[in-house]
């Protein structure tokens, strides 16, 4: 499979799947989903795999979100580049692929495993929780920024955050935009292990390795219970989306990405009037 934005491997029953855009911290396109999209259900219908990773290239960054230097206000513009082999959804939304990626991530019957090299922020902090298991490394950062740049996730990433962490450090991890360590990360229950930077890819091995040596079907039928319980978040993923979408056409939208460009302090003062 021949992909512009991604790195995609298989080897010793693992399948790992890498945001290729360093120079951009890993912010993501709609080029960028379509091919993680693909090369999930690849994996998915792999036998020989058990187990998927997903990463960011280099030693910055995870994955900030989505690319804020080419949204405007129709939202996320579409690629003109090779696309990823899925008919149609070159022609969707961002916000749609992002949702279409988190819920493919949560069915598919396999473990999927987070390996947090760096900035896990905003929609790239999104995918990690969403992933089975995370590990870090002791430089991650996480942290969401919506509110400061003019978008929001209210699916996923706040209401199953909250399952995570607990109603109120997800608000404060909306609300205040800050950023935590791995290690508050941890604390919180955010991530799994937090290693040395140069242990990371050990770590998630070693971890993807005793998960290959369980039952496989033990692992699907305990992953489709543990979503059992937060599947509604689905729908409520599903409505905010249509709200995202309608958002990204707004001044007060675009108020937040023009300063996030700019590296300036948002003016939001006249959207309360």
């Amino acid at each position: 499979m021949k992909f512009q934005d991604i790195l995609y491997t298989k080897y010793d029953g693992k399948a790992r799947v890498t945001i290729n855009r360093p120079n951009k911290l890993n912010a993501f396109t709609n080029q960028t989903l379509q091919e993680m999209i693909s090369a999930l259900l690849d994996a998915w219908t792999d036998k020989n795999i058990g187990v998927i990773i997903i990463t960011g290239a280099g030693d910055r960054a995870f994955s900030v979100g989505g690319d804020q230097s080419i949204r405007s206000k129709d939202g996320y513009a579409t690629s003109n580049s090779e696309k990823s082999g899925l008919e149609g959804l070159e022609n969707l939304p961002l916000a749609n692929n992002h949702a279409m990626l988190l819920q493919i991530i949560r069915t598919i019957p396999k473990p999927v495993v987070a390996m947090v090299n760096g900035y896990a922020i905003g929609g790239g902090h999104v995918i990690h929780v969403v992933c089975d298991l995370s590990v870090a490394s002791e430089k991650a950062k996480f942290g969401q920024v919506g509110p400061r740049v003019g978008s929001f996730d209210a699916g996923y990433g706040s209401a199953y955050l909250a399952r995570i962490v607990g109603e109120k450090k997800a608000r404060e991890i909306w609300y205040l935009c800050q950023q935590y360590t791995a290690e508050d990360a941890l604390k919180m229950g955010l991530v799994n292990k937090v290693v040395p930077p140069e242990n990371l890819e050990e770590e998630v091995e070693k971890m993807c390795d005793t998960l290959l040596s369980h039952s496989p079907t033990a692992l699907a039928a305990l992953k489709a219970s543990f979503n059992a319980d937060t599947e509604a978040i689905w729908g409520i993923h599903s409505i905010a989306g249509i709200a995202l979408n309608l958002y990204y056409g707004t001044d007060e939208a675009m108020e937040g990405r023009n300063a996030f460009m700019e590296k300036r302090k948002p003016d939001f003062s006249k959207f309360r009037k």
